[in-house]
């Protein structure tokens, strides 16, 4: 039975490979409805490329953005937090950062990627990803983190070229608040970037709507800003 169509407006789906750290890489590629637009690097939570990216990755292609998510687990999706948690672990954060890397390449290269740098946006291990990888790439003018748990060090911010929009929760046990005023002002003395971080009356993975910590009123007000922030600097 042949597959139905799409409706009108969806992204178009596919599934890439591209060369990258050493080896080929695989992602999940979404473009929006006229086939060309900035480009964007969504970045997994430590779950892995599960259903939730690849929706995020689609609703970022339906805005306009030519969205690609990098596998960093090469195919694996975690089903429990133990899992999650050693799956992350097997991730060096330098080796992520290469595979990112290899995705802005990637990106950067495609006829249907209209902007000269590239957008970053990542959720909680993702959210981590993004800053190491704002920090070491330029080619990444816009970051946005989303709770985004740091791994070990902070990284070093004087390569730090982008504009970062980070979105918490006040209720987040898994990143103090004084750890976050500590990230904004290592930030700010390395790269001279100042991030505009934005607190939430919710917990961790409040942007998730899978998950029992979904909070509907911080993830709508985070996304629309999170768009705002994106078309403004990459448009």
């Amino acid at each position: 039975m042949p597959e139905a169509p799409e409706p009108t407006g969806s992204p178009a789906r596919r599934h890439v490979t591209f060369p990258s750290a050493g080896a080929t890489a695989h992602g999940y590629l979404a473009l929006p409805p006229s086939g060309r637009g900035p480009g964007l690097i969504v970045i997994q939570e430590w779950w892995g490329l599960d259903h939730h990216i690849a929706d995020v990755t689609d609703r970022l292609a339906r805005e306009g953005f030519v969205a690609l998510a990098p596998d960093l687990y090469g195919g694996g999706v975690a089903h429990n937090a133990d899992e999650a948690y050693r799956m992350m672990q097997e991730l060096p954060v330098g080796r992520g950062v290469e595979l990112l890397s290899g995705a802005v390449d990637h990106l950067l290269g495609r006829p249907e990627v209209t902007s000269a740098t590239v957008g970053a946006v990542g959720f909680c291990m993702g959210g981590g990803f993004v800053l190491y990888l704002a920090a070491a790439d330029p080619r990444v003018s816009a970051a946005v983190p989303f709770y985004g748990v740091i791994q070990g060090e902070l990284p070093d911010f004087s390569g730090l070229r982008a504009d970062v929009l980070g979105h918490f929760g006040e209720n987040d046990n898994t990143i103090p608040l004084d750890g976050l005023e500590r990230l904004r002002r290592v930030m700010r003395e390395e790269s001279g970037v100042e991030p505009d971080f934005r607190l939430y009356p919710a917990g961790h993975a409040f942007f998730n709507d899978e998950r029992p910590s979904y909070h509907a009123e911080s993830a709508t007000s985070a996304w629309q800003s999170t768009l705002s922030f994106l078309h403004q600097r990459l448009d």
